[in-house]
């Protein structure tokens, strides 16, 4: 929708690339950190099919 901030005509455009991740319960926040540095976002966290925490990210494709 132009006119809302972050908008980009360009991002219709993009082309993502996605990682599932296994989350440890104790170090959850400095897994996602991590990731987040190196350009993925978080999308959804999940119960995985053995019971643990899964993250889906997503990310521009260079």
């Amino acid at each position: 929708m132009p006119g809302r901030p972050g908008y980009s005509v360009a991002m219709e455009k993009v082309t993502w690339e996605y990682a599932t991740v296994p989350l440890i319960d104790h170090a959850t926040k400095q897994i996602l950190d991590q990731w987040g540095e190196d350009g993925w976002e978080l999308v959804q966290v999940i119960t995985g099919p053995t019971g643990g925490l899964v993250a889906y990210l997503k990310r521009p494709k260079a």
